[in-house]
């Protein structure tokens, strides 16, 4: 066969009965996305993998020793089961096999081999239900010297149930066999100043090393190769959108008699962000920033001052929020900082997809018409019916609600906007580097004075099941003292959720340490509630997502005047809910929420004079993933510290995509915590080849990477960022 390249169809060099499985288990379809697939992790011959530490309910595959064979009649039912114990010289891991007793003949007692699998637990015992296995050869074994045997390393894959690692192994090596020049991404003095090895010799040593020392250089290199591409490609985004002219809006009178009216002095973060963004409206081409600061810093504050610098010259602001809740409240309060004098200039209109009819068109007609100067949101800003007359910025809040497509649908509805991306979810360096890199980023550091601050504490039941009554009387004491609480849950209706899994035969994934269901909906708490003797008297109200809008709204707003006590919600109120006089979050099964969820929860307590506190209400076990995500938050109200914190519990998620958290990650070697100062080196010297060549016409080898690895769809990810 002629050698192919990273661009080659996979059909046409695996055949087409691998290529769609490979496909259909890893979304791959040429030779590139295979290689990209690198090995986990290396086992060797006679290196038998640690039993005890397989965790159960996970695809794993190991190296291990067959200890014992047996058949047997099935008591229930016709046929034979064929079980084989396999054990790492400490602990054992039985294989069942049904009707299958011909396996005798391969899985016998001394024999080695690799052994794949779901681990499952039967009485007490771990299992491996129809695994799939290969065998180390004997005869192979026979030839080739003890040294070898012993020191080849065997590449394991990241496997599905339907594609096993030796099965990507064997097709990995028929692809090596045949492929041809490889071209290198890093140009040649970066590489050889870096010490890496070139692109094709890193790829035969990551998939097909002769030596367990020759891995970690081709590590090194391919994890350059990754941070190098994708800061390249953030960057290129950036020289497209400054290629773009933006409408110039200078700040005038609008500006500075708001400035003059203001209560209060602004802080230092917020004048000196401020100051960027009002040059930034300024300039020949659209501002891309990102606004980073805690829950109450001033980000408001800052987005509306934006916004008035922009009506001054007769442009419109959309604000897109993400829940009907915040939009109204965004509404109410930007009308309330504006004043008497201002609000009616700019006429801040709300315009969500629950308002009435009429009301809707009336809020649609006045954008189009140019009479709002702004518009608040939800995804009704996102409509086709929805236009606006000039409109000169995009206001993003809470980034991480929306997709890229839904930002990029808004900003299309004007011609080249500003955008401004607000977020109350601190967002670590490495992060703001590679996934907003093509972004401007500020932060808001410091918060306004005055501010109470919160306690934070867990209410661990697994190990002190009484503090679920103390959390209850220590809200009644708040409530008691003339202040309100929030008490959230993770669902509406806990028995109705288990219901519905029970009647679709499905069993929720649970991380270890989690519940499997949800024990707590706002609908058993405010029942429980009801009948509490400490509450009697106390008025109690629920608000969920499903409620209709006005009745949403009718709620919030007599919460927000006193006439509620305890308001227990779903996250509906998560973000941007401001009442002063509440005092107290309780947040139950707590290890069912994100680390930056709670940190945003808690925070719409201790936001006044009145001090406040946070009661993590959790289940989970000491030691488990579950309960270190609760007791991060308990720890520090630092969401910049939490962040981090965050990020090493999550994994960096899919950088290039929509998805911002999880395992699937498009970055393969790459670590955003543990590479930080690779990140920061790779954008370095991204800047400088961009900077001499910016179109990468002496680049033909970093063109063609970018081209491979970042696809129509991430491109597009990246142009809506």
């Amino acid at each position: 066969m002629p050698s192919v390249s990273l661009e080659s169809r996979l059909d046409g060099v695996v055949g087409g009965k691998t290529a769609s499985a490979l496909s259909r288990a890893f979304g791959m379809s040429t030779v590139g996305d295979l290689l990209d697939h690198y090995p986990r992790r290396y086992a060797r011959r006679g290196e038998l993998t640690p039993i005890a530490s397989l965790p159960v309910g996970e695809q794993v595959t190991i190296v291990a020793e067959v200890r014992s064979v047996s058949v047997r009649p099935m008591r229930a039912r016709k046929g034979t089961l064929l079980e084989v114990v396999i054990s790492d010289g400490h602990g054992t891991v039985s294989l069942t096999f049904f009707n299958q007793a011909w396996r005798q003949s391969e899985l016998r007692v001394g024999r080695q081999g690799i052994f794949s699998g779901k681990v499952g637990d039967f009485k007490g015992q771990k299992q491996f239900a129809h695994p799939d296995y290969e065998m180390f050869d004997d005869e192979e074994q026979a030839r080739t010297s003890a040294e070898a045997k012993q020191n080849l390393p065997i590449p394991i894959y990241p496997a599905t149930s339907t594609v096993t690692s030796w099965q990507i192994a064997k097709t990995v090596e028929i692809v090596l066999a045949v492929l041809g020049d490889v071209p290198d991404p890093l140009p040649d003095d970066l590489r050889q100043r870096l010490g890496l090895l070139d692109a094709r010799t890193a790829l035969l040593r990551i998939h097909a090393p002769e030596l367990p020392d020759q891995i970690e250089q081709a590590r090194e290199t391919l994890r350059m190769h990754e941070a190098f591409v994708l800061q390249v490609a953030l960057l290129q985004q950036r020289q497209f959108v400054r290629m773009l002219s933006a409408t110039s809006r200078p700040a005038g009178d609008l500006l500075a008699r708001f400035d003059a009216a203001l209560p209060f002095e602004r802080t230092p973060d917020q004048v000196s962000v401020g100051d960027t963004i009002a040059a930034d409206l300024e300039g020949a081409w659209p501002m891309n920033r990102l606004v980073q600061g805690e829950v109450g810093s001033g980000k408001t504050l800052v987005a509306l001052r934006a916004m008035l610098q922009v009506a001054q010259s007769g442009g419109q602001s959309a604000l897109i929020a993400p829940t009907e809740v915040l939009a109204g409240q965004h509404v109410r309060s930007i009308a309330r900082m504006l004043g008497p004098q201002l609000a009616p200039e700019l006429m801040p209109t709300l315009l969500t997809g629950q308002q009435p009819v009429a009301e809707r068109r009336k809020a649609a007609l006045r954008a189009a018409a140019g009479q709002a100067r702004i518009i608040v949101g939800t995804h009704a800003l996102l409509s086709e019916s929805t236009t606006f007359a000039d409109l000169g910025l995009v206001v993003v809040d809470e980034q991480h609600r929306f997709g890229v497509e839904q930002r990029e649908t808004l900003r299309a509805k004007g011609t080249s906007p500003h955008v401004l991306v607000l977020t109350a979810t601190p967002i670590p360096r490495t992060v703001a580097m590679t996934v907003f890199g093509d972004l401007d980023v500020s932060t808001i550091r410091t918060l306004p004075a005055g501010r109470a601050g919160i306690s934070s504490f867990v209410a661990p039941l697994d190990e002190k099941p009484g503090w679920f009554a103390r959390v209850w009387e220590r809200v009644a004491e708040e409530v008691a003292q003339g202040r309100q609480a929030f008490v959230v849950c993770a669902a509406i209706d806990a028995e109705a959720n288990a219901k519905d899994a029970k009647d679709d035969g499905a069993e929720p994934p649970t991380l270890e340490g989690e519940q499997e269901r949800t024990r707590w909906g706002v609908v058993q708490v405010h029942e429980m509630l009801a009948g509490h003797p400490a509450f009697d008297g106390i008025r109690v109200e629920i608000l969920h997502g499903k409620m209709p809008s006005d009745q949403k709204d009718v709620v919030m707003q007599a919460f927000s005047r006193g006439e509620i006590d305890v308001l227990v919600a779903t996250t509906v109120v998560e973000v941007g809910v401001d009442v002063p006089n509440a005092s107290t979050m309780v947040i139950l099964e707590a290890d069912r929420f994100g680390v930056s969820q709670l940190h945003q929860l808690r925070g719409r307590v201790g936001r006044g004079a009145i001090p406040g506190l946070c009661l993590l209400v959790t289940e989970a076990p000491q030691g488990t993933p579950a309960r270190a995500r609760v007791e991060a938050v308990a720890a520090t109200t630092d969401g910049f510290q939490l962040a981090e914190v965050d990020l090493e519990l999550r994994g960096e998620g899919d950088v290039l995509g929509d998805a911002q958290s999880g395992a699937r990650s498009s970055l393969r070697l790459l670590r955003v915590v543990a590479d930080a100062d690779l990140i920061a080196l790779a954008r370095a010297a991204a800047e400088q080849v961009l900077d001499e060549d910016p179109a990468l016409l002496r680049h033909a080898g970093l063109a063609a990477a970018i081209g491979r690895r970042v696809g129509q769809q991430e491109r597009a990810a990246l142009a809506k960022n």
